[in-house]
């Protein structure tokens, strides 16, 4: 069996209905990098990853030296994770097993998932949960942000939120010091245990204070991946009690996975994008003995897909597929249409920060709070943060021309 073909396709599947009102928070997630590969023995493999909207094909110099191999002699490369996929479902289809067994021993039937979105107003976040919690998720990650106040998310998705229900917030990794993360942690363990998990709550060149908050935390720390000292080094370092892997080549993905099972490290995966996508991530999660965290993998944010099928959720758990490749049809219908289709238009808008004292700081979009009150995210109680699309009003083209000169417009309350 040799390569005869390799095609890359950028496909922007629509969004969840769910999601109408806010192309501006959202904007970006419906890019997804597509590979499709044809051998001499007619089998056509695929593989697929969510990319940033300036993504472009690798270039023919890169494509062309694999052209004429064999799948086999090349998939232990470090190649784009869509190659790598696209390379697994040619092998497993031509061997007729699932992907899996080409890359371990299996470990479990079915991988632990969790539902995702970008950083939301408290009440749209309790809607996310109700709608995660109706879908069969019993996980849910979101970033926290400058936009909103972390507490006000949390009480509001306790509301609706079953009690074996549990949030995995990502701090982003930046924006905050020991000083100011530590409490904040502290009173979400205390007073919140539907928080589960924390990611990234430092920078990740911090060694001292990752070292401290992991003794400090009753929450699990998890490192998001990204290594800064090498990959394995902060674990040796004692950053923290998980380690988040996804996102790069499939070598390098079982590399590091085979390593912090062999230290008895727990790793949670995240490799985003559609059907395919996580259906990869299933494949690799069933072979690493630690990989027992939940997998993020975003195929719950749209409402269409290149798949024939899609993969259930039920109980918290997807089932690891069993039909040969990645186990999944492609129809080549969809895969022309959804390449043919735009990607998002972020429409004209302004950001407007409501401070707890009334203050309106209008921005040309959203802005959190560190520039305008000089503290760091998640120190801030009582404020939010609205996007305000042009709705042909004097009043909305008033601000909006003031801004794009000045940067801001402040409106200050009545006294």
């Amino acid at each position: 069996m040799k390569i005869t073909d390799i095609d890359y396709f950028k496909t922007h599947p629509k969004l969840a209905e769910r999601y109408s009102d806010r192309k501006v928070s959202l904007n970006d997630i419906d890019n997804l990098a597509v590979a499709r590969i044809k051998t001499n023995n007619g089998i056509v493999g695929y593989g697929e990853i969510r990319v940033r909207g300036y993504w472009t094909p690798p270039p023919d110099r890169e494509i062309e030296p694999l052209i004429g191999q064999s799948p086999f002699d090349i998939f232990h490369n470090d190649l784009q994770p869509e190659l790598g996929g696209a390379l697994y479902d040619v092998m497993g289809k031509h061997l007729g097993v699932p992907a899996y067994k080409l890359m371990g021993q299996k470990q479990r039937d079915v991988v632990t998932v969790a539902a995702w979105t970008r950083p939301a107003p408290p009440e749209t976040f309790r809607e996310e949960i109700k709608r995660a919690v109706s879908d069969g998720y019993n996980i849910f990650k979101m970033h926290t942000s400058p936009y909103y106040d972390v507490i006000e998310q949390t009480r509001l998705a306790e509301e609706v939120a079953p009690e074996n229900f549990r949030i995995h917030y990502d701090f982003n990794g930046q924006g905050r010091t020991l000083g100011e993360v530590a409490p904040l942690i502290e009173r979400l363990a205390k007073d919140h245990p539907i928080v589960g998990w924390i990611e990234d709550p430092l920078p990740r060149t911090d060694v001292n204070g990752w070292q401290t908050l992991r003794k400090k935390s009753r929450i699990p720390i998890i490192h998001g991946g990204g290594p800064v000292l090498g990959g394995f080094q902060e674990v040796m370092l004692g950053f923290a009690d998980i380690y988040m892997i996804g996102g790069f080549s499939i070598p390098k993905i079982l590399e590091l996975g085979s390593a912090y099972s062999l230290a008895n490290v727990q790793t949670i995966f995240q490799h985003t994008g559609n059907t395919l996508t996580k259906a990869l991530a299933l494949h690799i999660a069933c072979v690493l003995p630690t990989a027992t965290g939940h997998s993020i993998n975003l195929d719950d944010q749209y409402s269409e897909d290149i798949t024939t099928k899609t993969i259930p959720v039920t109980e918290g758990f997807s089932p690891v597929p069993e039909n040969p490749g990645l186990g999944f049809e492609v129809d080549e219908a969809a895969l022309n249409k959804l390449a043919g289709q735009n990607p998002i238009e972020v429409p004209k808008h302004l950001g407007v920060l409501c401070l707890p004292g009334g203050h309106k700081i209008y921005t040309p979009s959203l802005e959190g709070t560190q520039r305008f009150t000089g503290r760091e995210e998640g120190a801030l109680r009582g404020f939010n943060t609205q996007i305000w699309e042009d709705d042909g009003s004097s009043e909305f083209d008033r601000i909006y021309e003031f801004v794009q000169n000045e940067g801001k417009f402040e409106d200050k309350p009545n006294l």
